[in-house]
C-alpha cells in the first residue's frame, strides 16, 4: 500500500511535485473503495496538507523566481502565471473543503480528482513543469 510521507514543499519545483505526488495518492486511494479514513493509513490527509502548502507556493511564484526559461518573455511568464493562480484558488479551495471533512472516504477523493479545477491545475502544472524542465 502507497504511504505519503513527503515533507511539505519549500520552493516552486517542491510544490510542482507535491501537487504531482498528492494527485497521484489520490488515484490509488479513490481506486480502494474506503468508506472512511480509518486512521489515515495512505497519508491522504497529509498529501492534502502538503497540497494546500504547495499551491501558497505556488501563487507566490512570479517571473522573476521562474525566469525567462525556455526562452519566454517576462510577458508571456506573467501572463501564463496568472492563470495558474487562477487555477490553484480554485484548487485550493476545494483541497480545504475536502480536508475540513470529518471522513474522507474513496468517492470523496474520486470526485475531488475529476474537478475540472483540479484538472486544470494539474494541466497547467505539467505544462510550467515541463517549460522549467526545458530551460
Amino acid at each position: 500500500m502507497q504511504k505519503f510521507d513527503e515533507k511539505a514543499p519549500v520552493n516552486l519545483d517542491e510544490a510542482i511535485d507535491a501537487i504531482e505526488s498528492a494527485y497521484e495518492l489520490m488515484l490509488a486511494y479513490a481506486a480502494q473503495g474506503r468508506a472512511r479514513e480509518e486512521g489515515d493509513p495512505m497519508g491522504v490527509r497529509r498529501a492534502l496538507e502538503n497540497a494546500l502548502v504547495a499551491l501558497d507556493l505556488i501563487g507566490a511564484a512570479s517571473p522573476e523566481t521562474i525566469g525567462s526559461r525556455g526562452g519566454a518573455s517576462a510577458a508571456s511568464v506573467a501572463g501564463f502565471l496568472a492563470i495558474i493562480r487562477q487555477d490553484a484558488e480554485k484548487a485550493r479551495a476545494i483541497f480545504a473543503f475536502v480536508l475540513g471533512q470529518a471522513l474522507i472516504g474513496s468517492q470523496l477523493i474520486d470526485n475531488l480528482n475529476a474537478s475540472i479545477h483540479v484538472r486544470a491545475l494539474l494541466t497547467d502544472l505539467f505544462l510550467l513543469d515541463e517549460a522549467i524542465s526545458a530551460g
